[in-house]
């Protein structure tokens, strides 16, 4: 697996080794030690899947207790991910950085806990996988409003999002709770 640096150093993009024929392709989407030695050392303990349409943005989530590191990917279709870092004392609190998952370019992402999350369907459609390393704590859950002009995010929308409910009642970055 190669890795490839982001904005934010903690976000990490990993781009596997692709074996591929006329039969089709193969590739490791997770090996704890090849992660490992790429300095992601996180336990897994849920993985999730969703399928969402064109123009569907969740997010931007994240628990302010268990904290979830997240391993993401798209295993059909085309999403743009955004991670916003909400460590107080990291030197990119506050910052976003966004990139391209597809099932296309096979990316997957690290994205450690601290963070908030979120991505918007630039396909049809898109199926997202992405493991966790705690738990989904609903009572500890919490969104930043994806369009705050705080962090001003350069989503590649064409028009207005499709959002649930909780992702429309979304708060500040400046009204968020923090992680230390």
């Amino acid at each position: 697996m190669k890795r490839i640096a982001t904005a934010i150093p903690d976000i990490v993009i990993l781009e596997p080794r692709v074996f591929g024929d006329e039969r089709g392709f193969f590739y490791e989407s997770w090996n704890k030690r090849a992660l490992s030695e790429l300095g992601i050392d996180a336990d897994f303990v849920q993985d999730n899947h969703s399928k969402s349409a064109r123009n569907v943005l969740r997010g931007l989530h994240y628990q302010i207790e268990h904290a979830q590191g997240k391993l993401v990917r798209v295993i059909a279709g085309e999403v743009f991910d955004v991670a916003v870092d909400l460590r107080r004392a990291s030197p990119t609190f506050k910052q976003w950085v966004g990139f391209t998952l597809s099932a296309e370019n096979r990316h997957i992402a690290w994205i450690p806990p601290g963070f908030a999350h979120g991505f918007c369907v630039t396909s049809d459609s898109a199926e997202f996988l992405y493991k966790t390393t705690d738990y989904w704590s609903p009572q500890h859950e919490r969104t930043i409003a994806w369009n705050d002009p705080d962090l001003a995010i350069d989503w590649p929308l064409f028009e207005a999002p499709i959002l649930a409910a909780k992702d429309q009642q979304g708060i500040r970055l400046r009204d968020a709770d923090y992680f230390p």
